[in-house]
């Protein structure tokens, strides 16, 4: 967790660093809805993933941005592991989002998921897991944003899904 602290504080002092760089691009918002397909150990309790996000995007330089990103996640069980409920995070992470060409992007983000309960059988990373991201998109207009993504969570194992977000900038 401290190693994630650290990167956090890093990019941070980056951002301002790079404040002087930047075009004349300025900072916006979106706010998101995510659906996934949990994969790995997740697929053997859970079948879906559904959330919202918050994010912000900073302009550091010419078609690149540093990301902070928050949201919360839901991994619905089977019906056979309906009995445990499902299975709730927060996700917080920053990262690096670059345009190549006409609305295309890639994305890397770091991070921490932070469990709002403790469960069992959902590679249960008791509190707090490492967040990583790697993901493309593309944004139709200056307002809409479509991207897919890995996500991974891991601590003491695995838990990971392939996610799509669709997302409302302003």
């Amino acid at each position: 967790m401290k190693k994630v602290l650290l990167m956090l504080t890093v990019i941070c002092g980056l951002s301002v660093a790079a404040k002087a760089q930047t075009s004349s691009q300025t900072g916006k918002f979106s706010i998101g809805v995510e659906a996934g397909l949990p994969v790995g150990n997740a697929s053997d309790v859970s079948n879906f993933v559904i959330g919202g996000s918050l994010k912000y995007d900073h302009p550091v330089a010419e078609n690149t941005f540093l990301t902070l990103s928050a949201g919360y996640n839901k991994f619905v069980y089977k019906s056979e592991f309906k009995d445990e409920g499902s299975f709730y995070a927060i996700p917080v992470k920053v990262g690096v989002k670059y345009f190549f060409d006409q609305g295309f992007y890639g994305e890397a983000q770091l991070g921490a998921a932070f469990q709002t309960e403790k469960v069992t059988g959902l590679g249960s990373f008791h509190n707090t897991a490492f967040a990583y991201a790697p993901g493309i998109g593309y944004a139709f207009s200056p307002n809409v944003d479509l991207g897919v993504r890995y996500e991974g969570w891991s601590k003491n194992g695995t838990t990971s899904q392939v996610a799509l977000r669709l997302a409302y900038s302003f």
